[in-house]
């Protein structure tokens, strides 16, 4: 037997049981329609939120910046990679966010692998949501620090795991995702904080997916809840509703300080790139000019979802435009994306590893960028198809 036979026997038990990914390419810019495979679908997988990823005042800013300063920055930003751009941006978003300061990293995956090891280590511990995104689990681990993890949500399941746990170790951090990336709900936030409060223990939160989308013109799940300068550390993304790429932690200017020093993707990695940089401040410019892409995107989500709780269709928990389409197994929702893509519409399945067996689902990310006879066509299609595999 190969060394590396067993590899191939887990992809064929993948492919039988269902769970096998087929990675399928785009070959257009991002938006409401995409040419995938070589077919025009409707787009309900990307989270492109505020379709700002083909918008033409961050295709013109990326332009514009490696023309005057090149593309990559050649460097890690600790020794000759943080360029005027990087500057600007992190001082942008701190303002935007309403916060002392701000960093910028190459993604939402490395930011909080930058923030959680430098805060703790093996004599501390983490409160850690279990329903958190893989990122977060990843830092955890990186980390060293015992994880200990409270139910969904529950802040009472919080309180109780820190009474028992916290005096064991010599720290303490709560970390919880905003909004839940495939349920579409949102954190008790405030509550969060009032036991981080009680305990004066480091709260943080990873608002990938509430970042331009909660809170005044998108500035967050802090905003929304308006908990300006009692969250500690906020970790988010600019590769969805900004429509680019990048990271950011944002909070409390001595912690910023710190993971330039400590944050270690910060110290050993090459800088975001010069374009990206300048298409994420243009993101900036375009949210506080106007609500209009965020007011538009809460009303799209808010149309499909209820035509589709009216189709019959059981669409989760979410409380933002995350809309979970729950169908069980996992070659059920397999089969029922592949329908959907004869009928134009391209809407992938969900399932084990990315969230827990038997829940499997079609995550459907309605967004900006789709007008309501868009909207419509895709209603239709998971009629057709919903009542063909007699899900409806």
């Amino acid at each position: 037997m190969s060394k590396i036979d067993w590899i191939q026997e887990e992809i064929d038990s993948l492919k039988s049981q269902g769970l096998y990914n087929n990675i399928r390419t785009i070959g257009s810019p991002q938006g409401a329609w995409l040419t995938v495979d070589g077919r025009h679908v409707l787009n309900f997988c990307s989270n492109n939120y505020l379709g700002l990823a083909n918008h033409p005042a961050l295709v013109a800013a990326s332009k514009k910046a490696a023309d005057d300063m090149g593309v990559g920055p050649g460097a890690v930003r600790s020794i000759a990679g943080t360029m005027s751009l990087h500057v600007e941006l992190e001082k942008r978003l701190a303002q935007f966010k309403g916060v002392e300061a701000a960093i910028t990293l190459q993604s939402g995956f490395t930011a909080n692998l930058a923030t959680i090891p430098a805060l703790v280590g093996k004599e501390d511990a983490i409160f850690s949501d279990r329903l958190n995104h893989a990122s977060i689990i990843d830092g955890c681990r990186l980390s060293g620090a015992k994880i200990i993890a409270y139910e969904h949500n529950d802040v009472k399941s919080l309180e109780a795991q820190i009474q028992e746990h916290a005096k064991n170790y010599r720290r303490s951090l709560i970390i919880t995702d905003g909004v839940f990336s495939m349920d579409g709900d949102i954190a008790p936030l405030p509550d969060i904080y009032e036991v981080a409060k009680k305990y004066d223990i480091l709260l943080m939160v990873d608002d990938a997916h509430g970042e331009g989308v909660l809170g005044k013109g998108g500035r967050g799940i802090v905003d929304h809840f308006g908990l300006h300068g009692k969250v500690d550390i906020e970790v988010g993304t600019m590769s969805k509703a900004f429509g680019v790429m990048g990271g950011i932690v944002a909070g409390k200017s001595v912690i910023i300080e710190w993971l330039r020093q400590r944050g270690r993707p910060f110290l050993f990695s090459s800088a975001m790139t010069v374009p990206d940089a300048a298409a994420c401040l243009a993101a900036v410019d375009l949210l506080e000019d106007s609500t209009q892409l965020v007011d538009k995107l809460w009303d799209n989500a808010k149309y499909f979802q209820t035509e589709m709780k009216n189709l019959g269709f059981n669409t989760g928990a979410s409380q933002t435009p995350i809309t979970p389409v729950m169908l069980g197994e996992a070659p059920l929702v397999q089969q029922f994306s592949r329908e959907l893509f004869d009928v134009g519409v391209f809407a992938m399945a969900i399932g084990y590893p990315t969230v827990p067996q038997g829940k499997a689902r079609i995550r459907v990310m309605n967004t900006a960028a789709h007008s309501k006879d868009d909207l419509d066509k895709g209603l239709e299609a998971f009629k057709s198809v919903g009542k063909k595999l007699g899900v409806i």
